[in-house]
């Protein structure tokens, strides 16, 4: 991966190679850490800005008091410290990763008693997904239980219920991403992402409850609304997606990507429909600061 030059690390700025933990931190071992993924871009006079840093953080947060963290930082700054990070980095546009994690002083399963550490790194980084658009295919894995945990959090140990699906779909060189049923077997979302369909002129998502609330999806449901979509969020049953006239992922990693087929069948015509390359066109003109209607979203550095 490419790098830059320092790491926030605990109310620091450590250069890169230097930002280490000990073998034993009990987050490595147990997935007992929270993390948000946060971008920035370049903005229209050059400055840099962070998009939605508010809501990143308040979800990072949430999902510390998730896993009883006692965060030894505030939300301000928090914030402070994602800035400080990006602009001493002198990072044009790319990805932001703060990480809240128990620390070294104690094993085994409850973590009272451990440290709770907080990181912040950032990097450059493109196309999440590759492409504008992607050919998909319904794991064998299901999204986790919203009964096993507090499902709405990103806590670092849900993710290798990503990455059991990541790895099987790329065994298959026809498939660019996952997409999980839930326990039901209704739609959920991808590893890494909300999923939408377009049919009728509505916009169609999962509902809350067996999926992650994305701060991406929240901005795109605001964006349909302000262009004239309805967006609905309902139950989704599989056989609705090639019902649909078009289907997209949303995240921050893959902002707004296309979905063409899922498990080799095509979405409508096989290629990113109208709706899609709209709404990921004013997306990525909010995040740059290109649109007036959305500049709230943004935090200068």
């Amino acid at each position: 991966m490419d790098s830059t030059k320092l790491i926030w690390m605990n109310g620091s700025l450590v250069p890169w190679d230097d930002a280490k933990v000990h073998v034993l931190v009990h987050g490595l071992h147990y997935g007992s850490a929270v993390f948000e993924g946060v971008r920035c871009y370049e903005q229209p006079d050059g400055k840099v800005g962070i998009f939605r840093l508010d809501e990143h953080t308040d979800r990072l947060l949430y999902s510390a008091n998730a896993l009883g963290m006692e965060v030894p930082f505030s939300k301000e700054e928090l914030n402070q410290a994602q800035i400080e990070t990006v602009r001493e980095n002198q990072l044009n546009g790319g990805y932001v990763r703060p990480l809240i994690y128990y620390g070294y002083g104690k094993m085994g399963l409850n973590p009272v008693g451990a440290p709770v550490d907080v990181s912040i790194a950032c990097w450059p980084w493109g196309a999440y997904l590759g492409g504008d658009t992607v050919d998909i295919k319904i794991s064998d894995y299901i999204r986790i239980h919203p009964k096993t945990s507090v499902t709405d959090a990103k806590i670092s140990g849900h993710y290798v219920n990503s990455i059991m699906a990541s790895l099987e779909v790329h065994e298959d060189d026809r498939y660019h991403e996952a997409l999980f049923l839930d326990y039901e077997g209704n739609v959920a979302e991808g590893p890494g992402e909300n999923l939408f369909l377009v049919k009728d002129g509505k916009l169609h998502t999962p509902q809350l409850g067996t999926i992650l609330g994305g701060i991406t999806r929240a901005s795109l449901i605001q964006i349909a609304a302000d262009e004239g979509y309805e967006t609905v969020e309902r139950v989704i049953a599989p056989d609705e997606l090639w019902d649909s006239e078009e289907a997209f992922f949303t995240g921050t990693a893959a902002e707004v990507c296309g979905i063409t087929s899922v498990d080799q069948k095509p979405i409508g015509s096989g290629e990113m429909g109208p709706v899609t390359a709209k709404l990921r066109e004013i997306y990525a003109n909010a995040v740059r600061g290109g649109d007036e209607r959305y500049k709230k979203w943004v935090t200068v550095v």
